[in-house]
């Protein structure tokens, strides 16, 4: 069996620039190297892990189904990420109206085993506008600049700032003002 790796390019995606020729290789690298942060996105922006893991699971189904076509998009994780981002959305429009996910969302809230600090930032931001959450996920939790948050959303540019900057004022007062602390 024999695997060939390009060289990585510099600003660019190691599933973009490095192309392994072992079909299912590809697939379960891509897969196990990406899948923790796309649930970490999608809980972020929905604050329902259960709901995470399953519109990551099915989206990385969707995107095994049609790997030849997604391997060679210009950035399969955002492929990914866009599929899991809507599955969610679609699942959390079905629920907004149901007593029973408020229920879930309240259990969260009071287990145990969940830091103090979550509850509060995970609260705060459900108070955001799905908008808001997104942008400040991707930013965030993925690491991702302004201009790849614009091109992962084909939102411009200064619509991204301007969400930012209004997630983060809505941050702090729904934290109620609290000042972020480091070590």
């Amino acid at each position: 069996m024999t695997v060939a790796i390009s060289a990585p390019t510099v600003g660019v995606s190691p599933f973009v620039a490095e192309r392994v020729t072992v079909e299912g290789l590809d697939f379960d690298r891509f897969y196990r190297d990406t899948s923790a942060r796309v649930v970490h996105l999608v809980y972020a922006t929905t604050g329902d892990l259960t709901l995470a893991q399953d519109c990551t699971q099915e989206a990385y189904a969707r995107a095994w189904q049609r790997w030849r076509q997604v391997s060679q998009a210009d950035d399969p994780l955002s492929w990914v990420r866009t599929v899991a981002r809507r599955l969610a959305i679609s699942q959390w429009r079905k629920n907004t109206n149901r007593s029973q996910a408020h229920r879930q969302l309240a259990l969260v809230a009071q287990t145990a085993s969940i830091s103090p600090d979550r509850v509060l930032v995970v609260d705060a931001l459900k108070t955001l506008s799905p908008n808001h959450r997104e942008v400040l996920a991707l930013h965030y939790l993925l690491d991702m600049s302004i201009e790849a948050i614009a091109e992962d959303l084909g939102a411009p540019v200064g619509t991204v700032k301007a969400r930012l900057h209004h997630g983060r004022k809505a941050m702090l007062a729904a934290l109620g003002g609290l000042e972020a602390h480091h070590g």
